[in-house]
């Protein structure tokens, strides 16, 4: 089976860079895959740094075709009850970058933004990184629900005989969070909104039909493996979701839940935070990356 890209699974690092890109011309698809191949490839020097690589799935799609799942780009808002909107923003290629220090996160950045000038530019720029080890900015832990290291692969990754075997669906969302309301509950009615208790994550029972564990149960979508991460300044702050999954699906339903299109009933954690950004991305497996990597010096692919 094709590999994954391993920094989907690189559990620890202290700073994140996750950069969105719109191509110059609409129909650059094969030279946008072709330059962000090349960033991974061995004889470029990522200086420690983990990097994901996505695509809009029409690009990918375009580009290789025979190794395309079924995904549809992030191109309509979701609308749910009372007009909570949930915004379409998608672009045409994404970078993930993560590792140990900012500086290098940074460096690694520019490098990559300049390599991929002639063919793309920045149009969404987040930087992130952990608080507290493994809290998000509610003060809950964050990803209780997810898979071990050792399951997350199978769960997550597109299976043997599939087009895009080894590859994943990444569902990429920044929620700012109304700090000072959120922040103004006491404690026992935060968990009643997050359907957990905060000290231990363990869930509520009985919880609220419109908590967040209900409206985001795993066992109602199918797995998601997230990578959530705090962004932002002191004053304006929230949460990146980072989602994988092996099936739009999931992460479709799961977002007309939070909706409340559904159910009827929204997200109770809506009334804190609300997403800003949305889109999709094909993450193709390493193998077939790689086989957009020229093998010489005349841009001559395998």
């Amino acid at each position: 089976m094709d590999q994954p890209q391993t920094g989907i699974f690189a559990l620890g690092t202290a700073s994140h860079a996750y950069l969105e890109f719109a191509a110059h011309d609409a129909e650059s698809a094969d030279q946008l895959v072709r330059a962000v191949a090349g960033l991974r490839e061995p004889r470029t020097t990522m200086g420690g740094i983990n990097l994901v690589a996505g695509f809009r799935p029409e690009i990918w799609r375009r580009a290789a075709p025979d190794d395309a799942p079924d995904v549809a780009g992030f191109d309509r808002d979701i609308v749910g009850v009372d007009g909570y909107t949930m915004p379409a923003t998608q672009h045409d290629a994404l970078l993930w970058l993560s590792g140990s220090g900012y500086d290098v996160v940074f460096d690694t950045a520019r490098a990559a933004i300049a390599a991929l000038e002639p063919i793309a530019t920045v149009a969404e720029e987040t930087s992130s990184w952990p608080y507290h080890h493994d809290l998000d900015l509610t003060g809950f832990i964050d990803g209780t629900e997810n898979p071990t290291l050792l399951d997350a692969p199978e769960e997550v990754l597109l299976p043997e005989g599939s087009p895009g075997a080894g590859g994943t669906i990444l569902l990429l969302q920044k929620w700012l969070h109304d700090a000072p309301a959120w922040e103004s509950l006491p404690v026992d009615k935060q968990e009643l909104v997050i359907g957990r208790r905060k000290a231990d994550s363990e869930e509520l029972d009985p919880q609220a039909d419109d908590s967040h564990v209900a409206s985001t149960d795993q066992e109602r979508f199918g797995t998601i493996f997230r990578r959530n991460m705090p962004f932002g300044t002191v004053t304006d702050h929230g949460t990146m979701f980072v989602g994988f999954s092996r099936d739009q699906h999931r992460l479709v339903a799961m977002l007309e839940s939070m909706a409340g299109i559904t159910t009827g009933t929204p997200d109770a954690l809506t009334a804190f935070s609300r997403p800003i950004t949305g889109a999709y991305y094909v993450v193709p497996s390493s193998d077939a990356l790689r086989r957009w990597v020229p093998t010489d010096d005349t841009g001559r692919l395998p």
